[in-house]
C-alpha cells in the first residue's frame, strides 16, 4: 500500500475543507454506528488505498484492531516497564507492530450533546519517532485487562496498546489513543472543532420524506439536483 498516497489525499482533504466548511457541515449531521473501510483512487496519480472511516465520542480512540494478538504479547517480552529509544525503535519495528505506519484511520471525532464534531487524524510518524517511554498499567476497579501506555520524553501520554486475550473481544484489544489526552499527537483537518447543530434540518426532510408521496420525492429531488449543481459552480470558482 502507498502510505504517501494517503498522506496526499489528507492534505488535499484539508485544502477542500478551508475552502468549502459548508459541504462538511452539509455531510456530517448525526454520528453513525458502525464502521466502514471505503477505497479511494487518485484521479491525478491513479494511487489506489483503502481508508477505515470510524466515528468515535470525544475521548478513547481505537486507532487498529489487533486481529492476530501480536502487539501485546511482544511488550510482555520486554517487561512492565520500557525505555530508551533505540529499545523502543526495535520493537515499534518488529512485525508485531507492522500495521503501526500503515493504517489509515479517518476519525470523525463528534460531542452529540454539544452538537460539535472534528476529524482528528493520528499522526503516527510523529508517534513513533518521540515514544520514549512504555509503561504496563495494571487492572483496578474501572479497568478490567491490563494496557501498555506509551509516553513521550516529557512524560506525556501519546497513545496505548490493549490486552487481546482470549477473554477480551475486538474493541478491547489493539493500538488505541485518547482524543483529549493526546491530543498533541492529532492532526485536525477541520482546524478544530465545528458546529453541526444546524443541521437538524437534514433530519426533518428524512422525515418528511417518510410520509410524502412520490411526486413530492421527485419536486424535492430536482431542487437537491440543483443545488448540487449550484455547490460545483462555486467549488470552481474557487479552485
Amino acid at each position: 500500500m502507498d502510505n504517501n498516497a494517503y498522506k496526499d489525499f489528507i492534505t488535499r482533504f484539508r485544502v477542500l475543507i478551508d475552502k468549502q466548511p459548508e459541504l462538511i457541515t452539509a455531510t456530517l449531521f448525526r454520528s453513525k454506528s458502525s464502521e466502514e473501510d471505503i477505497k479511494i483512487i487518485s484521479e491525478i496519480t491513479n494511487a489506489e488505498f483503502s481508508v477505515s472511516l470510524k466515528a468515535y465520542g470525544k475521548g478513547p480512540l481505537q486507532l487498529s484492531t489487533d486481529k492476530r494478538f501480536r502487539m501485546f504479547p511482544r511488550l510482555e517480552r520486554e517487561g512492565d516497564e520500557i525505555e530508551g529509544k533505540d529499545r523502543i525503535r526495535q520493537i515499534l519495528s518488529s512485525p508485531a507492530f507492522a500495521e503501526f505506519r500503515t493504517i489509515n484511520v479517518l476519525p470523525l471525532i463528534y460531542n452529540e450533546k454539544e452538537k460539535i464534531c472534528n476529524i482528528l487524524v493520528f499522526d503516527y510518524e510523529r508517534a513513533e519517532q518521540e515514544i520514549y517511554r512504555i509503561s504496563k498499567i495494571v487492572p483496578n476497579n474501572r479497568r478490567i485487562h491490563p494496557v501498555y501506555r506509551f509516553y513521550n520524553k516529557k512524560g506525556e501520554y501519546i497513545c496505548e496498546v490493549r490486552y487481546g486475550g482470549a477473554t477480551s473481544n475486538a474493541l478491547q484489544r489493539g493500538l488505541w489513543s485518547h482524543t483529549e489526552n493526546g491530543i498533541n499527537y492529532f492532526n485536525s483537518l477541520t482546524n478544530g472543532w465545528i458546529d453541526y447543530s444546524h443541521n437538524k434540518i437534514l433530519v426533518q426532510l428524512f422525515a418528511h420524506a417518510l410520509v410524502c408521496s412520490t411526486q413530492g420525492h421527485s419536486l424535492a429531488l430536482d431542487q437537491i439536483k440543483s443545488d448540487i449543481i449550484r455547490l460545483k459552480q462555486q467549488q470552481g470558482k474557487r479552485t
